[in-house]
């Protein structure tokens, strides 16, 4: 029997004072919660949280339908064109008024509106307004700082262009869902997408898709067929990339997406399947610019938007709206001086009426201070409004053996060894016999090539170097490890997506498609003694006065100083007597080296002196089909090669723009080996008229080789020359040094199509081709 519980004094008096209210018993009530159920809510609290974040979700959804209103539209219409300027601030460019025309949607053909409709919103007329799950997970990114992910339906992307803004913030993208919302209960489908098709941004400045179709294919849209108007809805998703003129290598992904475009319509009964076979990728035409932009500026103005768009500085479509000022790294001094230099040594010697060859000559050059990785001057093409590819930032040649000296510096900073055991310098012998196979690599037999198919016999690698012997460098490679070239290439300053930079044997013999600009950046890093800077084009950008942020130099070890200046010291002997002696025009100590393409589709030269790194290419291309084609017979010559008219313009160009700087030699912390030994490498005995020995330019301009000679010997020393070498100072990886004819030169190749970049194709098995 369990006690009577006492109950507390005045207890009586309270159940008197207040009726029904008794004292709850702690021992009744069922049962008590144990274990883990003591801390499981009850299902009266769970309902009741349910029901309340449901009414603060409606109040909150009520709350922001009411305060929102549809604003008037921006300020779109009265934008200002984005001004370009030199580093000194003088003006470069002004990119023109906002390229834009508005057009009914009844005059659209159905076909090409049903294109947009697969491309972006393959629901929009039964759909609704605004799809918040996508909103949910690109504002979740966007928060999270996993990146920007836009989750717009056509409605919503209406809304960002034509009254808000192209800020992905959450802010921006809750006014986005409200306004997308008012505005599908009070206006048609039909004024939503005539308002989306007129306000979107398509590329090539133009606005609106009629705009669209006059910049792309010269037409007005109302004659739009149903392939064009594909390609039009396809470049919605990436205007830049899809742009198949102005990006040749990216063809693959334009037509992957014109494809998905056209699959949607099928799919929507929008296209019949037989009508859809019938179609074929409709190539947009050469972009048709205001001459505002013509000769230089337009290829400029191209790379320096490249440059603010890819570093995050400022969208693609928030340049084309315009208000920009931008002041770029160019010297003006040195941009004339290199469209001089072009012109001087290849466009005034081009006759393109009685060479058929010299219609294909394009040219691309770049050059950068080492010190600050600052762009100092560009070269794109003859013309932006004629030739609309910028020569000097594509990615789609060879650089041939301007690749080796990467292979060089990889040996040296990782120390490699030969199959045999021997530390790899640059007196390191190696058997430069033609076609021999190369030990040491699992995927396969591997035997390249040398230029013209040379024997070189026992050889050193400083002389290897000199003479681009394509037999010892692939063996380099495989003695250094191709993956660590590759990793090399890529800390010099190549991007890791450079197309075919493949960790191959071939590696070595520049199969890789960098750009000049590419190249020029990692050249750089090597005159900076193994410190890698990434380009800079732009030193100072404002937005309507506003001051935007650019990204932060940094400069960072790629290499050790010794694996650099040993690398410097070998291409400085390119220079003295091997395929680079043309760089010696320049009156200053330089280094450099040649490299030609597979088939002789075109011609490098990639050197630097102390002060300034330069990087000049020659490529064959046909106007019209976009083909590559070789240089044979282009200038009258038999073939280009980097010796040649590479190295005489950046030659010229380097004595123009460091004309008046003191002349300064290399300070550098080389592998004693690397030192020129006239027995070993045939190199010409320097005189008092060599800049290497007297550190100045001769006094009549010139320098001591006289024209059209190229023997490395010449200048007068009786330098002894390695076995094998007696014939000519030959081209091995390229051809002979101006002014004496190639041995056995091969008929001209046919002409190839563009070749795919964006996905090279390799196997252990099957290494890729090779080139010189």
């Amino acid at each position: 029997m369990s006690e009577e519980r006492q109950q507390p004094d005045g207890a009586d008096e309270e159940r008197q004072r207040w009726p029904g209210w008794e004292e709850r018993d702690p021992d009744a009530g069922g049962p008590r919660k144990h274990g883990i159920r003591r801390f499981l809510p009850g299902w009266r609290l769970v309902l009741g949280s349910f029901l309340a974040l449901v009414v603060l979700v409606c109040g909150g959804f009520l709350v922001g339908y009411l305060l929102v209103d549809i604003p008037a539209a921006n300020a779109a219409a009265t934008q200002q064109s984005n001004v370009y300027l030199y580093a000194d601030g003088t003006q470069l460019a002004s990119d023109g008024d906002v390229n834009r025309e508005n057009i009914s949607l009844s005059d659209l053909p159905k076909p090409v509106r049903h294109a947009v409709l697969a491309a972006e919103d393959r629901d929009f007329y039964t759909g609704s307004a605004v799809d918040p799950q996508a909103m949910i997970r690109g504002a979740w990114k966007t928060v999270t700082g996993k990146g920007k992910q836009s989750g717009s339906t056509i409605t919503q992307q209406y809304v960002k262009n034509y009254y808000l803004d192209q800020d992905q913030t959450v802010t921006r993208k809750a006014k986005e869902f409200f306004i997308a919302i008012k505005l599908d209960r009070e206006t048609s489908k039909d004024e939503i997408l005539e308002g989306y098709l007129n306000t979107s941004y398509f590329g090539r400045n133009a606005y609106g898709i009629q705009a669209a179709a006059q910049a792309y294919y010269g037409i007005d849209a109302r004659d739009l067929n149903t392939a064009q108007g594909a390609y039009l809805a396809s470049l919605l998703n990436a205007p830049s990339a899809y742009d198949v003129i102005a990006q040749p290598a990216n063809r693959s992904r334009a037509e992957a997406r014109w494809n998905y475009v056209l699959d949607g319509m099928v799919k929507e009964n929008w296209l019949t399947g037989s009508g859809r076979a019938r179609l074929s990728f409709p190539t947009p035409d050469e972009q048709h610019l205001p001459r505002g932009l013509s000769g230089q500026r337009g290829y400029l103005v191209q790379a320096v938007d490249a440059y603010l768009v890819s570093h995050g500085v400022v969208s693609e479509a928030q340049l084309a709206k315009g208000g920009h000022r931008i002041t770029t790294t160019l010297v003006k001094g040195h941009q004339d001086a290199l469209v001089k230099a072009v012109d001087d040594k290849l466009i005034s010697k081009l006759d393109k009426k009685e060479r058929k060859a010299d219609r294909n000559v394009r040219a691309g050059g770049v050059a950068i201070d080492p010190d600050t990785g600052k762009v100092l001057a560009m070269y794109g093409g003859i013309d932006y409004t004629e030739q609309y590819v910028n020569n000097a930032t594509r990615r789609d040649y060879q650089v041939g053996s301007t690749f080796k000296p990467f292979v060089l510096t990889a040996a040296l900073q990782h120390k490699a060894r030969t199959q045999d055991g021997r530390t790899i310098n640059p007196n390191a012998r190696y058997d430069g016999t033609n076609k021999r196979r190369v030990e040491g690599w699992t995927g396969g037999p591997y035997e390249p090539e040398n230029e013209d198919e040379r024997d070189y016999g026992d050889i050193t690698l400083k002389v290897a170097t000199d003479r681009s012997v394509n037999a010892v460098y692939a063996q380099l490679a495989v003695d250094v490890g191709p993956e660590k070239v590759k990793d090399t290439a890529i800390a010099l300053g190549l991007p890791k997506a450079t197309p075919d930079l493949q960790p191959y044997p071939s590696i070595a013999l520049g199969t890789a498609t960098a750009s000049v600009l590419d190249m020029a950046e990692a050249y750089a890093t090597l005159a900076d003694h193994g410190r890698h800077r990434s380009h800079r084009l732009v030193q100072e950008i404002s937005h309507l006065g506003e001051k935007l942020e650019l990204p932060q130099e940094r400069v960072q070890g790629a290499v050790t100083r010794r694996a650099a200046d040993t690398t410097t010291e070998v291409l400085r002997s390119v220079v003295r007597g091997g395929t680079g002696m043309a760089a010696r025009e320049a009156g200053r100590p330089a280094a450099g080296k040649t490299g030609t393409a597979e088939e002789d589709t075109a011609a490098w030269f990639a050197g630097y002196t102390p002060d300034l790194t330069t990087v000049i290419a020659v490529m064959g291309q046909d106007p019209k089909s976009g083909a590559h084609t070789p240089l044979y017979g282009a200038l009258g010559l038999p073939r280009i090669n980097g010796g040649g008219p590479p190295a005489e313009i950046w030659a010229q160009f380097t004595r123009a723009a460091l004309a008046g700087q003191p002349v300064r030699d290399f300070q550098l912390d080389a592998d004693r080996s690397a030192e020129d030994s006239p027995s070993e490498t045939g190199a010409a005995s320097r005189g008092p008229r060599d800049p290497d020995a007297s550190g100045e330019p001769d006094g009549d301009g010139s320098s001591s080789r006289e024209p059209g000679g190229d023997s490395p010997s010449e200048s007068g020393g009786g330098t002894e020359v390695p076995p094998g070498m007696e014939e000519d100072p030959g081209r091995n990886g390229d051809p002979a040094p101006p002014g004496e004819p190639a041995p056995d030169t091969p008929a001209p190749a046919p002409a190839r199509e563009p070749r795919e970049t964006l996905a090279p194709l390799a196997t252990p098995d099957l290494d890729p081709p090779q080139a010189g």
